[in-house]
């Protein structure tokens, strides 16, 4: 079994910051692909950023320039730095880990309102 436990969420004023945490555990003998993924009201989950298990990462258009994805070295812990925040980020927020197949974690809410 592979678990994943996101942390960090919470309600931010437009300009704001928050930092989520995810860490896996379970049946994971080595660093393995993350990632970061949202899913607002009435949208399809869609993807914020990834990070291989040598540290390369990717982002959507929408979080270039204000998000940041890292994650701790050897581990399978990883976190999104968020910054400069809009109303457009409220989302519940997944972390996923690719193992033979993709697993997600339960979620977290962030909410960016004034």
């Amino acid at each position: 079994q592979v678990q994943l436990v996101e942390s960090g969420g919470g309600l931010v004023q437009p300009g704001g910051s928050l930092r989520l945490s995810c860490a896996a555990s379970g049946r994971i003998f080595l660093p393995k692909d993350m990632g970061w993924y949202r899913q607002a009201p009435g949208k399809q989950r869609e993807l914020v950023a990834t990070i291989t298990s040598d540290g390369a990462t990717n982002y959507a258009d929408s979080a270039k320039g204000r998000f940041t994805i890292s994650r701790e070295l050897g581990k399978n812990v990883m976190y999104l730095q968020m910054n400069s925040l809009k109303s457009a980020d409220t989302a519940v927020y997944y972390c996923s880990i690719t193992l033979r197949e993709t697993h997600w974690g339960q979620g977290t809410q962030v909410t960016v309102s004034s």
